[in-house]
This record gives structure tokens, C-alpha cells and sequence, in this order.
């Protein structure tokens, strides 16, 4: 009996509509529509597509909902990231559906990550809790920006307090005095919501496998893990640290040029050093800020990863780069633990440089 051949379909997914392209085999455009942006809609696109149909979209705002809809209904489903190439033609949702199926048929999309959907709910409560924070803290430095902005000096937190608000209220005068205020207000509501959310998260990370593992990890407090956690969801995705580095936002950048050249004749690879270029731009970077503080804080206090440090710094490395490489040496021992489920034993780490 002769296999079904696949379809390959692609989406250019919007708020309120979804243009779909669907190709065979062969590369030709067999269908061309425009739905609503609609779980019975985009099914009935994908259901009459045929029985081994590949889907790709890009991701977006609705890339984990649409990923969610269509597992069970297709063959395989991609949720791509194509930002970053350069676009030289017209462009218009058709055209941009076209162009995707192509390259789903061409097996040139790399996938992003949506799996695990047992971690969605720590998810949503670990950005729930990041928002508050990130939110008070803009909220905290519009205030003092009121005051610096009538060189008034407001050094430490007591300009937040509620007992001494008068004072620093009465220093100010209509509008001013009136926004300050109001800004007050709000920091009060957010700082009572921070810790629910908190509570919240971590509640909701203790369930996860992983938590007692990564817990066990020194300078991993709760809301670093529950943060890591949620991000990553799981380490298998992650076939070695260095494909977590570029991910973490500590993979570094290297470029070269004429690496080999003909020496006697015969070719051999050039003894020119790659030159560096820093760390890659293209991170989660909540995840960098999570391993970065975790280092930084390593390093004030004695034990294992502060002797890893100071064992780079011997080596003549800048105290910046050695930050950089503790962060990397722990990202490397939360993948490696958090794959085998051992809890943390400092004397198996290694100072080998990683």
C-alpha cells in the first residue's frame, strides 16, 4: 500500500485573522485561505489538509495556544523564529505564509521550544511575580526622578515610607506633589501584591520535580529556582552546557577568517586565533540575570564556586570574565544535576574551566 504523502501548511497568525498556505510534496501551492483566528476554524484548515500534515507557525502571542491546539491533530507541528532575515521582496501575509510553508518543506526552520505543558501554570505565576517586581521598581524611580529632577537628595528607601510620606510630600508643590502622590499610591498596591504572587510561584514550583535538586545547589535561593525552572521547563532539551550557554545569554561569540592556509605545500589549519566578540545578543535574559546573580553572590562568600572563581582569577583571567565563567560553570551544573537527579555535592565539582 502506498504511503500518504505529507502536506506541508503554514500560518501567518494575527489577532483577528490566520492566512493559511498549504504545499505538497512536490512544492506546489495546492490552498490558499483566510480564517478567523479560531481553534474550530484553524482545526478544520488542518483537518482537511489530509491524514499526515505538517504545520508551522511563527512565534508570537498565540504560538503556545496554537501549539497546544494542533499537537494531537498533526503529524508535527513547528513553532519557528524567522526574525533576523533580511527582506529584499514584497511582503504581505500571503506572501509570508507561502514563503514559511516553503521552508517547512524544505526542512530549513529551526523549532523553538514548546513543550511541557505541566510547567504553563508556574509560567504564568513566575511572570505574574517578575511584572510586580519590574513594575514597582519603574514606579520607585519615576518617584525619585520627581525629586533629583528639584535637586532634592533622597538617599536610602525612607522617601517609600509611609510614616515619613508627609514630609517628603511637603517638599513638594502642585503637580508635582500631586503625580508623586499618585505614584506613592500605586507602589503601595504593588508592593502588597509582590508577596501573594511570591507565595504563589514558589507554592507552585515545590511541585516540580526538579525543585529539590536545584534547591540543593548553593546561592539557588526560591525564586531563582522557581525562575529557572519555569524558563527551562526541562533539561533535556538541552543535549550539553553548550547548548544551554547561548540560550543563558553566556555562549561566546568568536569571528575568524582565513582559518587554513597551504604551509609546504600541503593545507593546514592557520595558527591565527579566532578573535572574540563578546557574549551572544540572542538570550532569554531573565535566565542570564538569574545565573549572573546567582554568581555574583557566589563570589562574596567562601566555598566551592568562590575557590572556582579565585582559581580563574590565578589564571590571570579579569574579574569580569571570571564572573562570567562561574555563571557558566553553574548553568553547567544545574543541566547536569537537574538530567540525573543528584542533589549538590561540592566534591564532585571540577575546577576544570568550562
Amino acid at each position: 500500500m502506498k504511503q500518504q504523502a505529507i502536506q506541508y501548511l503554514a500560518f501567518d497568525v494575527h489577532r483577528a485573522t490566520t492566512v493559511a498556505s498549504l504545499r505538497n510534496e512536490q512544492g506546489k501551492v495546492v490552498m490558499q485561505a483566510t480564517v478567523p483566528t479560531e481553534a474550530k476554524a484553524i482545526l478544520n484548515l488542518v483537518k482537511g489538509a489530509g491524514p499526515r500534515v505538517h504545520v508551522a507557525f511563527e512565534e508570537g502571542t498565540q504560538a503556545q495556544w496554537l501549539h497546544d491546539l494542533l499537537v494531537d491533530h498533526a503529524e508535527q507541528v513547528i513553532v519557528c523564529n524567522v526574525r533576523g532575515r533580511s527582506e529584499t521582496v514584497n511582503k504581505n501575509d500571503q506572501i509570508d505564509a507561502d514563503a514559511l510553508s516553503e521552508l517547512l518543506r524544505l526542512g530549513a526552520l529551526r523549532p523553538v521550544f514548546h513543550g511541557a505543558p505541566e510547567m504553563l501554570s508556574l509560567k504564568e505565576l513566575v511572570r505574574s511575580y517578575t511584572c510586580l517586581v519590574s513594575d514597582s521598581t519603574r514606579v520607585m524611580l519615576r518617584i525619585k526622578a520627581i525629586f533629583r529632577a528639584r535637586a532634592i537628595p533622597t538617599p536610602g528607601v525612607s522617601v517609600y515610607r509611609l510614616s515619613q510620606r508627609k514630609k517628603w510630600l511637603a517638599k513638594l508643590e502642585g503637580g508635582a506633589r500631586t503625580r508623586a502622590a499618585s505614584l506613592l499610591t500605586q507602589l503601595d498596591l504593588l508592593l502588597e501584591l509582590r508577596p501573594k504572587a511570591k507565595a504563589a510561584m514558589i507554592a507552585a514550583a515545590r511541585r516540580q520535580p526538579g525543585w529539590k535538586v536545584l534547591r540543593s545547589i548553593p546561592f539557588l535561593g526560591p525564586v531563582r529556582v522557581a525562575v529557572i525552572l519555569a524558563i527551562l521547563r526541562t533539561p533535556f532539551r538541552f543535549r550539553t552546557k553548550r547548548n544551554l550557554w547561548p540560550y543563558a545569554g553566556l555562549g561566546v561569540v568568536t569571528r575568524s577568517s582565513a582559518d587554513q592556509e597551504f604551509k609546504n605545500g600541503r593545507l593546514q589549519r592557520s595558527r591565527k586565533a579566532p578573535l572574540t566578540r563578546g557574549l551572544n545578543r540572542n538570550h532569554n535574559p531573565l535566565l542570564k540575570a538569574m545565573l549572573k546573580g546567582a554568581a555574583a553572590a557566589a563570589v562574596t562568600k567562601p566555598g566551592p564556586f568562590r575557590d572556582y572563581y579565585e582559581a580563574s582569577i590565578k589564571r590571570g583571567v579579569k574579574e569580569e570574565l571570571a564572573k562570567v565563567t562561574l555563571a557558566r560553570k553553574i548553568a553547567a551544573v544545574v543541566l547536569r544535576l537537574w538530567k540525573k537527579g543528584e542533589l549538590w555535592d561540592p566534591a564532585k565539582l571540577t575546577m576544570q574551566a568550562t
